[in-house]
């Protein structure tokens, strides 16, 4: 089988970024679609974008075991990986990434123990802060938060395979498709 790629790391760090850069030049590669509870935004599609399921669902997807991790985010809407589609893309041979947060990578290696944990880091702490400010879409505040978080997150690069600086997206997306390729 071959070896499926979580990509982790702290918020704004770049991984949805680095995925698309991925997804856009490889086409051969899939991206895992997440289960959620949360409501689907305009222009989500079912299937597509997400497994848009009911509490009552997700509790039943955790109870039999299809869920390879799952989680609560902002404590409130729960999301998590199908097993299955993951299961049959890599028996078919084929490339899967998952874009998951740490501690869903974490779950990721402990049911599938030959995963390719990827860890997408900050140039600095500094560049982080740049890169939140500059989306424009949180609250001082907010960004304080995150920041803490991230720290904490930083903390985990060891517990993955591998650590790539994300200081430029084609090299970052270049530097993950070697160790895919590994």
């Amino acid at each position: 089988m071959t070896r499926l790629t979580v990509i982790a790391g702290p918020t704004a760090v770049g991984k949805g970024t680095v995925v698309r850069y991925l997804l856009d030049k490889h086409p051969e590669i899939l991206l895992s679609v997440s289960a959620t509870t949360r409501q689907p935004r305009v222009g989500e599609i079912d299937g597509v974008h997400y497994y848009f399921v009911s509490n009552e669902r997700f509790d039943q997807m955790i109870a039999d075991n299809e869920l390879l991790e799952y989680a609560v985010v902002h404590q409130t809407n729960r999301y998590g990986t199908p097993r299955k589609p993951v299961e049959r893309a890599l028996e078919a041979g084929q490339q899967m990434i998952l874009e998951i947060d740490i501690q869903g990578a974490q779950q990721v290696k402990e049911s599938m123990p030959d995963a390719n944990l990827i860890f997408i880091a900050p140039p600095s702490l500094e560049e982080l802060n740049k890169r939140l400010l500059g989306r424009g879409t949180e609250s001082a505040e907010e960004i304080a938060i995150r920041l803490e978080t991230a720290k904490v997150e930083m903390s985990s690069k060891s517990l993955f395979d591998h650590v790539v600086i994300n200081d430029e997206v084609a090299d970052c997306a270049q530097e993950v498709l070697d160790l895919m390729k590994t």
